[in-house]
């Protein structure tokens, strides 16, 4: 019963997405209506409700009878076989409902959304319909990735949400860096793509199937471990925006907000980690891979929370504290915790996906999205203020909020990682990760901080709008994300979540019966989040009109640049794959297409010759002919008179 429905959990969005985009649209007039529109939004909504029921349930019979998984052979390649079937367990049915909410929560939101605001059109009824299936199959390809029993499974669905992405983010093709950041995105993780696949490919060779459990459970050489761990987190990177294939998520933000919210939050940015932790053991067993990953995550940490600090965007800031955030769930994996990252995974797709939300009213009451031009909103729209309080208050982690418990997991393993050398990975690994965490707690208190005095405090920087609050279409998704973003906390501690996942844990410093109690690892961080929110707010309070980010100085522009890594990734990368990409297109025009247009020109040449020397030869023959005839006519008549 549980694989049926772990099997219908992708199948009824992905079905559901495929017929919203291959079936003819309604007739125009009905469009014009609004009949349309109002279809697809029902039908979309049923599916991602039933796929949120169907996940509630997977949820629930795991609970009662625990991991399952079923699986079939569907192609076998001389030995090498792959399977149809899910894997099912309690990772898997936590992510499924964190996915399904949230696809749920956007897809109402985003009815009201494209109706009106700085995304609004004449034509949005006829473009809601294939927006509409996008969202379905897009989530239905993260379900696929979540319960898939195979690697190839798992690429397929890898790889359809990739195409949706790159679909979602260039929605609105009347702005003009829609379409190339959709180009960014999609180009930039299909680099990391190649080796994911490469990565699948090693593994199944190597075992014989594609199967999870047959790879997990196959003897594989350190050597085979450490090329294929590699390989596959160049496409963890790519999708999870790890550092250096991380620059692609700030400029998705010039898709739809509620997109923003669906791909930074449950769906493609947590498929990367979401795959390391499903082949942990393979990682575990190679830890070179987890070094790689826990330096990797360190930098992108750092470099998400210190470039979020420098942004005017707020949609910027949220996506620059994505990539931060990302930095902790990769670092908990690096030091040998998937428990403590897939907890704050759960946490961070509640609490982003409100911010984001919220930040998309703000926006289309303000009609902007720059907080220079913000300022004031705490009046005017206090629902969204309060919604937002809660979700900054997550995301610096301040207690009691979902964020605290999360965040605080992870810098407790690393700590212990650190301090006690308990990680699969090195102990200066755990350094690294633990003190790139304390520090990127004080940074996110200072923007978190800053973004809210900057969008709801002091004085309003445009008089002439009357902002308010957003209708319910739009008001109800976040006051429901609001929730779990204060309360998911509650559910347990990281141990104690271990506990229930039942995923392979290191034993956590300070902890008794697998619950993390209060103490030095818990104040620290604490600290440093008064130390950065104190900053920030005694910034401010000597220039209410100033924006804090004065106080960075020089640094301000490295920051608002991000370091200028996108310059570098421009001069080392797209500069000489343009440049090779001309040098080819010449080869083609003046070789390839010379050869074969010049033998063209050559036949036509000598046809034309031919041609010319047939045309004149025909008046000289019959010129010969005629003068013939009349020297004949004139022999024959001279022959008769002599006669």
């Amino acid at each position: 019963m549980t694989g049926l429905l772990g099997a219908l959990l992708p199948a009824v969005p992905l079905v559901a997405g495929l017929l919203g985009l291959l079936l003819p649209p309604a007739p125009r007039r009905d469009s014009a209506t609004g009949g349309d529109r109002a279809r697809s939004a029902a039908v979309t909504l049923g599916v991602i409700g039933a796929a949120g029921a169907l996940a509630l349930a997977v949820a629930l019979l795991f609970t009662i009878g625990g991991p399952t998984e079923t699986s079939t052979t569907w192609v076998d390649f001389g030995g090498l076989a792959v399977t149809l079937g899910v894997r099912l367990d309690g990772a898997a049915a936590l992510v499924a409902v964190a996915v399904t909410a949230v696809a749920l929560a956007v897809q109402v939101y985003s009815i009201g959304y494209l109706r009106r605001g700085p995304h609004d059109d004449v034509d949005v009824d006829h473009r809601y319909p294939p927006y509409a299936a996008q969202i379905s199959l897009f989530t239905g390809a993260m379900l696929l990735v979540v319960v898939a029993g195979d690697l190839i499974m798992l690429l397929v669905g890898w790889e359809v949400m990739g195409l949706c992405s790159y679909l979602l983010i260039a929605h609105d093709r009347r702005l003009a860096a829609a379409p190339a950041a959709a180009m960014k995105a999609f180009l930039v993780t299909r680099v990391g793509d190649v080796g994911f696949l490469l990565g699948i490919a090693l593994l199944g060779v190597s075992t014989g199937s594609f199967r999870i459990a047959d790879v997990l459970a196959h003897e594989h050489s350190g050597a085979t471990l450490t090329a294929a761990g590699l390989l596959l987190l160049a496409g963890v990177a790519g999708k999870s925006a790890q550092f250096p294939l991380h620059t692609w998520l700030p400029d998705a933000m010039a898709g739809p907000t509620p997109i923003s919210a669906l791909i930074h939050a449950a769906t493609m940015v947590a498929a990367g980690v979401y795959a390391v932790a499903r082949l942990y053991p393979l990682f575990t067993a190679a830890p070179v891979t987890l070094t790689v990953l826990g330096v990797l995550g360190a930098i992108t940490l750092l470099l998400g929370a210190l470039a979020a600090t420098a942004q005017d965007d707020i949609k910027r800031v949220l996506a620059w504290s994505t990539v931060s955030q990302l930095g902790y769930l990769t670092g908990a994996l690096a030091v040998g915790s998937p428990s403590a990252a897939l907890f704050h995974l759960l946490t961070h797709a509640a609490f982003k996906a409100l911010l984001f939300l919220a930040a998309g009213a703000v926006i289309h009451a303000v009609g902007t999205t720059l907080m220079s031009e913000m300022g004031g909103l705490r009046r005017s729209m206090p629902v969204m203020f309060w919604c937002t309080v809660v979700g900054l208050g997550a995301l610096a982690g301040v207690p009691p909020l979902a964020g605290f418990w999360s965040k605080d997991g992870v810098l407790t393993v690393a700590e212990s990682a650190a301090l006690e050398g308990t990680g699969p990975a090195p102990s200066w690994v755990g350094w690294i990760v633990w003190i790139a965490g304390l520090v990127g707690v004080a940074v996110t208190a200072w923007y978190a901080g800053r973004l809210l005095l900057r969008a709801f405090f002091g004085a309003p920087r445009l008089p002439l709008v009357q902002p308010h609050d957003p209708p319910a279409v739009l008001r109800w998704p976040v006051l429901l994300l609001a929730v779990p973003a204060a309360l998911l906390g509650l559910a347990g501690f990281v141990g104690a979540f271990a506990d229930r996942l039942r995923f392979p844990t290191v034993p956590v410093a300070g902890s008794e019966d697998g619950l993390v109690h209060l103490g030095p690892g818990v104040l620290l961080p604490l600290a440093f989040l008064l130390f950065g929110a104190a900053l920030v707010t005694l910034g401010w309070r000597r220039d209410p009109a100033a924006d804090p980010a004065a106080a960075l100085g020089p640094l301000r522009p490295v920051f608002a640049r991000a370091f200028r890594l996108d310059d570098v990734q421009h001069t080392l990368v797209v500069r000489p794959v343009r440049a090779l990409a001309r040098a080819a297109r010449t080869g083609d025009e003046v070789v390839v297409d010379g050869a074969v247009e010049g033998s063209g020109r050559a036949a036509s040449g000598l046809g034309a010759g031919l041609a010319a020397l047939h045309r004149a030869a025909l008046p000289r023959a019959a010129a010969g002919v005629l003068a013939g005839a009349l020297l004949i006519g004139l022999a024959a008549a001279l022959v008769g008179v002599n006669r």
